[in-house]
C-alpha cells in the first residue's frame, strides 16, 4: 500500500514504464530526456510511494519483479487514458507521443518509406520508434504494451488476445550473385539441388525465413552451413559477391535485380508467396496517431484484391489460430 498521502504522478509512471520496456535505467534517461540520476530518483520514488521493489539490480542487468510487472500492465493503461485526453484537445499538428512498431526490415525499408513520410507531415510531434520484428516475444510485448503495433511476412500466427489484419501478399525470390552456379543453370531446378549450398539468412525478417526452412526440411535437403545476418542491407552486400543464396522478398531486391547484381534462381516450385499482416492487442487502445499511421499502411501497402485473396487463404489454412480482422483494407 503507498503511504498515507502520497501521490503517484504521472511523470513517474512514464519513466517506468521506459526502464520496463528497455530494462535499463540508461536508455530509460536518453527516451525521457532525463539524468540517469533523476531516473533512479523517480524509480525510487515510486518503489516508497507502493511500498514494493519495481527492479531488482543483478549486477550490470535489470529485471522486473513480479510488483513491476503487475504495475507495467496497469502503468500502460494509465499512460494511454492520458494520451487519449491529451489527443482530443490537441490537433493533428500538436499531437505528441510515441510509436513503437515493430516490423521486418525490408518491409520498413522498401514498402513503407513514402507512407511514414507522409505521416512525418501530418504529426511532425510523435516520435515513431521501428524495432526489427521477430516472432519471439511478440504477443508479450502486445499484450504488455511494449510494442505499440506489429506487421509479419508469415501464412500464419498464433494470435491469442490479438487482432490480426491481413493487408496484401509479398512474392519472396530465391536469389543469388548472376555468376553463382545456379543462376547460370539454363533450366529451373528442384530443391535438391541447394544440397550443401551456403544459404545466407536474416535474422530480422525470420518469419518467412521459417517457412523456407521448413520447406528445405519437408524435401530433405542439407544445405550446407548458414549465415546469419541482423541486418537485411548487409546480408544483400554479401549475395552480391557471390557468398550463396538467399530467399527474400521481391521488392527488397527489385534495385539489384535491375541493375544486374543480384538474379532471380529458376526454381522449380509454385509462386512462393506470404501474407502482409498487421498486428495489435485486442485491448489496445487505437489513438488517433496510431489509427492515422494504420490507415496510411492499409493504402500503401495493400489493394483490395491482394488483401481479400490473403484473408481468404489464412481462413483456409490457420482457422483456429489466427484472427483475421473483418475490416477493409484499403481506406481509398
Amino acid at each position: 500500500m503507498p503511504h498515507p498521502g502520497a501521490l503517484m504522478e504521472l511523470r513517474d509512471l512514464r519513466t517506468f514504464v521506459a526502464v520496463a520496456r528497455h530494462l535499463s535505467f540508461h536508455r530509460a534517461a536518453q527516451e525521457v530526456h532525463a539524468a540517469q540520476s533523476t531516473i533512479s530518483t523517480r524509480i525510487a520514488s515510486l518503489e516508497d510511494e507502493l511500498q514494493a521493489r519495481l527492479f531488482e539490480r543483478l549486477g550490470r542487468r535489470v529485471v522486473l519483479t513480479e510488483a513491476g510487472k503487475r504495475l507495467q500492465h496497469m502503468a500502460i493503461k494509465l499512460l494511454d487514458l492520458e494520451d487519449e485526453a491529451r489527443a482530443w484537445v490537441a490537433g493533428a499538428s500538436q499531437a505528441r507521443g510515441m510509436l513503437t512498431i515493430r516490423v521486418p526490415e525490408s518491409l520498413c525499408a522498401w514498402r513503407m518509406g513514402r507512407a511514414i513520410r507522409q505521416y512525418r507531415e501530418t504529426y511532425p510531434h510523435v516520435q515513431l520508434r521501428f524495432i526489427s520484428c521477430t516472432v519471439e516475444g511478440l504477443e508479450d510485448d502486445l499484450r504488455q504494451g511494449v510494442t505499440d503495433l506489429a506487421f509479419l511476412m508469415a501464412d500464419s500466427v498464433r494470435a491469442g488476445d490479438l487482432l490480426v489484419e491481413a493487408l496484401g501478399v509479398e512474392e519472396l525470390v530465391l536469389v543469388a550473385a548472376p555468376t553463382h552456379r545456379l543462376a547460370q543453370r539454363g533450366e529451373p531446378f528442384g530443391l535438391d539441388a541447394l544440397s550443401g549450398e551456403t544459404l545466407l539468412l536474416c535474422t530480422a525478417d525470420c518469419a518467412y525465413r521459417r517457412l523456407f526452412e521448413a520447406m528445405l526440411a519437408q524435401a530433405e535437403v542439407e544445405t550446407g552451413a548458414c549465415l546469419e545476418f541482423s541486418s537485411a542491407a548487409s546480408m544483400r552486400g554479401c549475395l552480391r559477391n557471390g557468398t550463396g543464396v538467399s530467399i527474400l522478398p521481391t521488392s527488397a531486391v527489385q534495385e539489384d535485380l535491375a541493375a544486374g547484381n543480384l538474379a532471380v534462381l529458376p526454381l522449380d516450385l509454385p509462386t512462393f508467396e506470404v501474407a502482409l499482416l498487421m498486428l495489435h492487442h485486442k485491448n489496445k487502445w487505437i489513438s488517433p496517431q496510431l489509427a492515422a499511421f494504420m490507415a496510411l499502411m492499409r493504402e500503401e501497402l495493400a489493394t483490395p484484391s491482394s488483401a481479400s485473396a490473403a484473408r481468404q487463404r489464412l481462413d483456409q489454412q490457420m482457422p483456429t489460430t489466427l484472427n483475421v480482422k473483418d475490416t477493409p483494407c484499403c481506406s481509398k
